[in-house]
């Protein structure tokens, strides 16, 4: 795990601009750095050292003749296997490095090839000086991030954090306001563009190409097909259980400690009892439904590992929230990031590698989004037909009860599931933004492409789809990756890995979700391994107690002072946000979504564009 920098373009100070920008990114990788300059680019590299620790697998990591140069961020967990078709091609290797088999297996495969064999969570660039051309990649599910923005003069800035860029000399910031419309809603920013204007994010599973004075050429290499395949559900359950032990086998190689994050939830604990980590981690809160350190700990006790945990306060809660905000280079207002900055805090004073559960939930159909309540199943043995009249005439209705229930009762998603998260409705979104920041696109329009590739499929698919492309890359994965590495933390997600994905896309939906509960096919295969109480626990997720923290003077204070700073009245409605902060302070409403939605942005505003301050 490391972060990587670079941009093309000749100009003075070169050598001190890539520097400021890897020291912008060293939390990424401390443990060594470096840098490579030629007339056309200029690549710097920070390294977190994970598989041989030798000075001989630092980047940027060049080919013997020195035409080929990489900086790669991530784990290629079949490296061995292609080391060894590398080899046997005649190529010699210096290092024991992943990192040498993608520079071979450029060689070897071309870019486009080559990245259709990889087998792990990546992102890197290739600079082919013979060719004067850059190759670059990111993983399937959007692990590790890569950004993107063009600088004067058609050159190209890039790299594993948009902070580095405000090194560049060349990079002038300003904020995105057409992607607050849209955030407002789903929490994180949805699109490929960003909250800077001009820069982009290189989807997951795509690739690029570029040329001086060039476009960028992206092109997609991998998709998810979620097509059923007749099998029994004891054949799928020993199937998945198999392939969830073999990509936890494939995740654990590393030449460092290796712990695992634990909750007391399905997907963690089935990692945790696959993996069997000395160590395992986790954190809570000290108010009633905002703990599951007990379950952890209790889980830990019987597989006889060792588990530290914390308990959090609002006090460093709130305290460490800018941190968290810079750290996550775009406002993102999940407010599980916060408890995740900690746990990661805590886990990396034991361990420099974690394997945790993301994924499993957008993969196995895990989110009660996905679910149907039985008045819903009762309702739905009417003919589609006159569901989908009914649902069409509550649309253009005002609201009433039953309202919603008739929409989602069509059976079409498309008409009202934008995901995981919901904060603002549209309609309250408009009405707290200022008319110059209501310009981004609607819900719809985000969604609208995604539908359309899985047309035809049936109601849980489409939702799947939907978040693995939308809510997996923009929120859990983002936090994920962030606050892992704030602290030089490797995480791992064995469920999110190109041959469990192969499987869990041929596994029928009713296997998934049906009557008896969510994921259920996983939690099947986990029952192999864990005791019934964990298998079968519901699903609880990283819950935070914001709605209370903001109803205590102290944080409303706190809040009121930022919705009310100069620069929020350059974004927002100020008096249309205290009202939203005083309902929900004096009991009125529960508004603590929204609330911390805004107050996110704002927090990170402050970051980014108030006392932001470039090293030289």
């Amino acid at each position: 795990m490391c972060g990587f920098v670079g941009f093309s373009g000749v100009r003075d100070r070169r050598q001190q601009i890539i520097e400021h920008m890897m020291a912008r990114i060293v939390h990424r990788g401390p443990d060594m750095g470096d840098s490579f300059l030629d007339d056309d680019m200029a690549l710097g590299f920070r390294r977190l050292s994970i598989i041989d620790l030798s000075p001989a697998g630092c980047q940027p990591m060049q080919n013997e003749d020195g035409s080929v140069v990489i900086v790669f961020n991530g784990e290629i967990y079949n490296f061995m296997e292609l080391r060894g078709e590398l080899v046997a091609a005649g190529h010699t290797f210096r290092t024991n490095t992943d990192t040498e088999v993608l520079v071979h297996g450029y060689e070897q495969f071309g870019g486009d090839a080559l990245v259709r064999r990889l087998r792990g969570m990546f992102a890197f660039v290739i600079w082919d000086r013979r060719a004067k051309r850059l190759f670059g990649a990111r993983d399937h599910f959007g692990i590790k991030p890569f950004y993107y923005g063009k600088l004067p003069g058609g050159n190209l800035i890039f790299g594993s954090e948009i902070k580095s860029f405000l090194e560049h000399p060349d990079f002038v910031p300003s904020v995105n306001r057409d992607a607050l419309r849209p955030y407002l809603t789903f929490q994180y920013s949805s699109g490929t563009d960003t909250f800077f204007e001009g820069v982009y994010k290189l989807p997951p599973a795509h690739s690029f190409v570029w040329e001086p004075g060039g476009e960028m050429r992206i092109e997609r290499y991998w998709d998810i097909d979620f097509a059923a395949k007749k099998g029994t559900l004891d054949e799928y359950v020993e199937q998945l259980d198999k392939c969830i032990h073999e990509s936890v086998a494939a995740h654990r190689i590393s030449d460092v400690p290796v712990g695992s994050f634990l909750s007391g939830g399905v997907d963690s604990s089935y990692i945790t009892a696959t993996l069997m980590p000395d160590d395992t981690f986790s954190v809570g809160f000290a108010v009633d439904r905002f703990n599951e350190t007990d379950e952890a700990a209790e889980l830990s006790k019987r597989l006889g590992v060792k588990n530290f945990k914390k308990m959090l306060t609002a006090e460093e809660c709130f305290a460490a929230f800018p941190t968290i905000q810079y750290h996550m280079d775009e406002p993102q207002s999940n407010p599980s990031s916060v408890p995740l900055y900690f746990l990661a805090q805590l886990a990396r004073e034991h361990v420099t590698v974690v394997l945790s559960g993301e994924g499993a939930d957008e993969i196995f159909a895990g989110y009660e989004w996905y679910d149907e309540t039985p008045m819903m199943r009762k309702y739905k043995k009417l003919p589609r037909f006159i569901r989908r009249a009914a649902g069409s005439v509550a649309k253009r209705l005002p609201y009433f009860r039953g309202h919603d229930f008739l929409i989602k009762a069509t059976g079409r998603p498309e008409d009202w599931f934008i995901g995981q998260a919901l904060v603002f409705p549209e309609k309250e979104a408009l009405a707290v933004l200022r008319d110059d920041c209501r310009g981004g696109r609607t819900p719809g329009e985000v969604c609208a492409p995604i539908y359309a590739k899985v047309k035809g499929k049936d109601e849980v698919t489409k939702k799947q789809y939907l978040d693995l492309c939308l809510w997996l890359p923009g929120d859990i994965l983002l936090k994920a990756d962030k606050m892992s590495m704030a602290h030089s933390l490797e995480l791992r997600v064995p469920f999110l890995d190109r041959e469990v994905m192969a499987l869990a896309q041929t596994i029928p939906t009713k296997y998934r979700i049906n009557p008896s509960g969510t994921k259920y096919v996983l939690r099947k295969a986990a029952n192999r391994t864990l005791p019934d109480e964990w298998a079968t626990r519901p699903k609880k997720g990283f819950p935070v107690p914001i709605r209370f923290w903001l109803r205590e003077e102290r944080w409303y204070k706190l809040v009121r002072e930022a919705f009310t700073a100069d620069y929020a009245g350059e974004f927002f409605n100020v008096d249309a946000l205290c009202a939203l902060l005083d309902d929900h302070y004096a009991g009125k409403a529960n508004n603590g979504r929204k609330i911390w939605t805004v107050y996110t942005f704002l927090v990170w505003y402050k970051c980014f564009f108030v006392d932001f301050k470039r090293m030289g």
